[in-house]
């Protein structure tokens, strides 16, 4: 599969679950209840996506969108 094919509100969608998530596994934060609220939310977002009524190879594609969506982030960062 072709990492272009996935539409970018997906791959948007997955880099903020991704944020998210960090951002809640960091120690001494306050607000947990928000952080773990918008998570649910872009989980459902993710799994309900139209995008995997198309895909033949769903779990395949799951995973190869979150090393899409970490390999963006790294580069950003660097």
């Amino acid at each position: 599969m072709d990492a272009t094919s996935f539409p970018d509100d997906l791959v948007q969608t997955q880099a903020a679950f991704h944020a998210t998530y960090a951002a809640l596994a960091a120690p001494h934060r306050g607000d947990t209840t928000a952080l773990r609220r918008r998570l649910l939310r872009l989980s459902v977002r993710l799994w309900w996506h139209p995008y995997w009524d198309t895909t033949p190879s769903v779990p395949a594609a799951r995973m190869e969108l979150r090393q899409l969506a970490r390999t963006r982030e790294v580069a950003r960062a660097a």
